[in-house]
């Protein structure tokens, strides 16, 4: 017996199937399509440029396809519970020599936590001059800058030495020139078993021009840690002080080394290639 449908019944049973046609579709792609890393980029206050740099790495990141990035420009007063939809935060952040209201105890302590239960922690550049009075950061953060002790001379380029190429950010890398950068020098560091050096730079001390309050280096000319990782409880971090400003990150060997150390920093592995020039 044939069943005559009007029009408009026929029109709804057409538009369900579509609707369940893409539904199963979605399902299918979301069930193959890897979960994007989860950024949050920590910024709003520091003395070099982080209006321009914040955009920049968020850009960089978001264009390898391997992560999805927020930025917030007030992490004061932040808890856990802000960090807990994330696997990694980037410190684009530095509160030295800066007369602001600091973090309270318990944002940095929401940090620690988010650390040391097993997510990632980026350190950018000048960060590592930040919470000058917080121990627990310079455990967290490896090596610190520490205003009259570190140091660096004016911007130059420089070779920067691989020093491990089987780690996952570094795997296959050769040695590569930093652009107009600045070279940190004179870091407080904790214990070498306590953090592993990815690559190093040469400190020049012939370098130097004296300025009125600015540290001078002593003893002779040395290799100084520019890339590093630091285990942290389950959580892993990585430390880069390359990057002074925007014709530093720019360069190829920057971003490669910022986008595959956020990689590794969240997940424990990296899956982003090396570009050609930059394989050994």
């Amino acid at each position: 017996m044939l069943v005559m449908m009007s029009a408009s019944k026929l029109a709804s049973v057409v538009f369900a199937l579509g609707c369940t046609a893409w539904f199963v579709e979605a399902q299918t792609v979301a069930a193959v399509a890897p979960r994007k890393i989860q950024v949050l980029i920590i910024t709003g206050q520091d003395a070099h440029p982080w209006r321009e740099v914040s955009p920049f790495l968020k850009d960089i990141l978001n264009q390898t396809g391997r992560f999805e990035v927020r930025v917030t420009e007030e992490f004061r007063g932040s808890t856990l519970e802000t960090l807990s939809f994330y696997d990694v935060a980037i410190l684009v952040y530095s509160d030295e020599k800066l007369t602001i209201p600091r973090w309270s105890q318990a944002t940095k302590d929401a940090l620690l936590t988010f650390v040391s239960s097993g997510k990632g922690l980026v350190v950018y550049h000048h960060s590592a001059a930040s919470f000058q009075d917080w121990a627990d950061f310079e455990k967290l953060c490896g090596c610190v800058w520490r205003t009259g002790q570190s140091h660096h001379s004016p911007v130059h380029d420089y070779r920067v030495e691989i020093r491990d190429s089987d780690h996952p950010i570094t795997r296959g890398m050769t040695s590569f020139m930093a652009k107009t950068d600045e070279l940190y020098a004179g870091l407080k560091c904790q214990p070498a078993a306590n953090f592993h050096v990815l690559a190093t730079g040469w400190d020049d001390h012939s370098l130097y021009v004296p300025k009125p309050r600015e540290v001078l280096p002593s003893g002779p000319s040395q290799d100084e840690p520019l890339l590093w990782t630091v285990p942290y409880g389950a959580g892993r971090v990585f430390a880069t002080v390359l990057g002074n400003d925007m014709r530093a990150v720019r360069t190829p060997a920057f971003i490669t080394t910022f986008v595959r150390g956020a990689e590794w920093a969240a997940t424990g592995a990296v899956t982003i290639p090396l570009p050609p020039e930059l394989a050994q």
